[in-house]
């Protein structure tokens, strides 16, 4: 007797057997579809390689070179950078770096709530603001840039926002830890665009002067205005999220 459909290879695949099950929250807070989500969850290690292989990527686009061997080791923007402030010049690096440690630890069994919150805030502000630079500064970003490398930064950034909103099935978002992630993250526009401390701002290097008038704002003020955005919306998605999943165990643990 042939297998029902309930037990094909493509129904166990996005299925939620074995899985965190996923809470009926807004879907502007949950926007992908449930099997969409399952499918993620269920190769967390694919995901885990992936995001690592972009975070190597995103090293040597910053200038960290071993290869090709006829580059020095340390160039670009890594090079124009005081070594102190290297820790806030890959942004994107990190931010799949972090979702990467927190999809590994929940699959290890140790689900780390701080993790989680860095990669939420990473890849939704990194994933965000990266094709919003490359859109509103694209003609000078496409004289500088190989267009499938142009088309490739868009989309995959556009990824780590799919990704991230997956992270609500293993992780609460406890106020602890979207403090932590603000003070990184928001520190990090503090340095990147405010105050550098050394040297000058740290963001991420864009193909125009900083002073240069785009739309009738420099192009230093437009970058900074979608980083700080894209951060205080990263703040209430997390807290929001927190909030609704509260809400739903209280409304499930009330008397009959």
């Amino acid at each position: 007797m042939a297998p029902s459909d309930a037990s094909s290879p493509l129904s166990r695949l996005v299925s939620g057997a074995g899985l965190p099950d996923p809470e009926p929250l807004p879907r502007w807070l949950a926007p992908l579809p449930t099997w969409l989500e399952n499918v993620g969850l269920r190769f967390a290690w694919v995901v885990v390689a992936i995001n690592l292989l972009g975070t190597l990527f995103g090293f040597w686009y910053y200038g960290f070179h071993p290869l090709p061997l006829s580059d020095p080791l340390i160039t670009w923007q890594f090079a124009a950078e005081p070594v102190v402030m290297w820790p806030f010049v890959p942004d994107s690096p990190l931010a799949t770096l972090f979702i990467a440690l927190a999809f590994a630890s929940w699959k290890l069994g140790r689900t780390n709530e701080y993790l989680a919150a860095l990669a939420f805030f990473g890849c939704w502000k990194l994933g965000l603001w990266t094709p919003y630079v490359l859109a509103a500064f694209a003609e000078p970003f496409l004289r500088t840039t190989w267009l499938p490398l142009y088309v490739f930064l868009f989309v995959s950034h556009l990824a780590m926002v799919v990704e991230a909103f997956v992270l609500y099935r293993i992780a609460d978002f406890p106020v602890r830890a979207v403090a932590v992630a603000l003070a990184w993250y928001g520190f990090n526009d503090v340095v990147d665009y405010f105050v550098p401390i050394v040297g000058d701002p740290h963001h991420t290097s864009l193909p125009v002067a900083g002073a240069a008038v785009v739309g009738g704002s420099t192009a230093l003020q437009l970058a900074a205005a979608g980083a700080v955005v894209l951060t205080f919306l990263a703040t209430f998605t997390a807290l929001a999220t927190r909030v609704k999943k509260l809400e739903l165990r209280l409304a499930g643990s009330g008397p009959d």
